[in-house]
């Protein structure tokens, strides 16, 4: 317990998934939580979670791809809680399959807006305000899809290895601000996210979730939690010497 005590945490995408227990893990862990999300109910649901078990936390209704928003978000989270001091930039859409010629200009602006413009401005606006108040620790959701290609879903790949290395350059830029900026890149994680995008017609949803899960040398699929437990470490001093980091949380995916 304690690991961010008295830490104001903003999280984005925070209604369900990673997002929902990372915002949960960090008030379990003595973090004020910031919960946006554009399913606004979805977000009051998760701080009313948070209030139930004695922790502090507001919803916030966000659309990360709007910069008004983001700025107008972030600027009321930090005059409620007093200060900015953690951001984790979870908020993304996986778009639609396809490979560089089957994806259409529309499809790829969306994934673009959503995973890297979003992280970029929720970046921007957060610096300033961790900067007074003396430093914080940014982390950034990307994906193994980050480091390695697979043979669809171009822009969503393109998104994410853009916020691997818009973490990378940031860390360096803001270094001397004692802001970490670091990236997380999950595996097959079993959110809705994924579970919507692994139905497939006439076949069942198990054997699906068998088939994905058997990619990972460690033959199962992860869990929120499991990449929660890693945003917290980074978000947390045990952390105070990393920057510019990725951290894999894949089963072995990316091993081979």
């Amino acid at each position: 317990m304690g690991r961010v005590q008295d830490k104001v945490a903003l999280v984005t995408g925070a209604a369900q998934g990673i997002g929902r227990a990372t915002a949960l893990l960090l008030a379990r862990e003595g973090a004020a939580v910031a919960v946006t999300d554009l399913q606004a109910g979805e977000a009051e649901a998760v701080a009313g979670e948070i209030h139930a078990a004695g922790g502090r936390a507001r919803a916030w209704a966000l659309d990360v791809s709007k910069e008004a928003e983001v700025a107008a978000v972030i600027a009321e989270a930090a005059k409620a809680f007093g200060r900015l001091d953690i951001l984790v930039n979870n908020a993304g859409i996986s778009g639609a399959n396809g490979t560089a010629e089957e994806t259409s200009e529309a499809d790829w602006d969306q994934v673009m807006a959503t995973n890297a413009k979003g992280t970029f401005f929720c970046t921007k606006h957060a610096v300033p305000l961790m900067r007074r108040a003396g430093g914080g620790s940014i982390v950034n959701l990307s994906s193994v899809y980050g480091i390695v290609g697979s043979h669809n879903v171009a822009a969503y790949h393109a998104s994410k290895g853009a916020i691997r290395i818009m973490s990378k350059t940031d860390a360096l830029a803001f270094a001397e601000d004692r802001i970490r900026v670091n990236s997380v890149h999950p595996g097959f994680i079993w959110t809705p996210m994924l579970e919507a995008g692994a139905q497939v017609p006439g076949v069942a949803p198990e054997a699906v979730h068998s088939a994905m899960a058997k990619l990972h040398p460690l033959g199962t699929l992860g869990e929120p939690e499991d990449v929660a437990h890693g945003i917290l470490y980074l978000a947390s001093e045990e952390a105070k010497f990393v920057t510019g980091s990725e951290l894999v949380i894949d089963g072995g995916y990316t091993a081979r």
